[in-house]
């Protein structure tokens, strides 16, 4: 059985923007990001992503440009050996009231339905206190990176007791043990 790794997009994959990135054009990745997914791909790892989306709900771009944008980051990763398995998004607008919405499990337990696989230890990386807190609500293993709104996240983060890394190459190899 694979094991699985869940990703959130912006400021673990890519750069974050606080003015949302609305299309492939903004789509930028973070150096060793790509590198470092074709690296849990080799070493037999399902990945998903999980990633609010809210610029949907908040009419700033449509389905079609997050379509083209995660074709980018495919594209971009295939170049690198790299895949993502499935991606889940929330589109709702943050008073939209759903339960996708990161700080809310529910992008966790579609992913645990889909692959058929429990969450229990299973790392999530985020940059966000949200992505820690949907993790830890679905039974995953939290993992926090300092790229994105990172920093920000550190002091809860560790005083939660949850790893801190600087950028998802460093959480990959201290996943991968090397």
């Amino acid at each position: 059985m694979s094991q699985l790794i869940v990703l959130d997009r912006d400021g673990v994959i890519n750069e974050d923007s606080d003015a949302y990135i609305k299309s492939p054009a903004e789509w930028r990745p973070i150096p060793g990001s790509l590198e470092a997914i074709a690296r849990l791909k080799r070493a037999g790892y399902l990945v998903a992503v999980a990633s609010n989306q809210s610029g949907i709900g908040r009419r700033l771009f449509d389905i079609r440009a997050l379509n083209a944008i995660h074709a980018r980051m495919r594209r971009e990763l295939a170049a690198v050996g790299g895949r993502i398995d499935a991606i889940f998004y929330c589109p709702h607008h943050p008073e939209a009231g759903c339960s996708c919405r990161k700080p809310l499990p529910g992008l966790f337990l579609e992913i645990a339905e889909r692959f058929q696989i429990s969450l229990s230890q299973v790392p999530a990386v985020g940059d966000s206190l949200r992505d820690l807190h949907a993790a830890r609500a679905a039974g995953a293993r939290p993992l926090l990176v300092l790229t994105g709104k990172g920093q920000g996240a550190r002091s809860e983060a560790e005083a939660m007791g949850v790893p801190v890394y600087a950028n998802l190459a460093e959480a990959v190899e201290s996943i991968l043990g090397h």
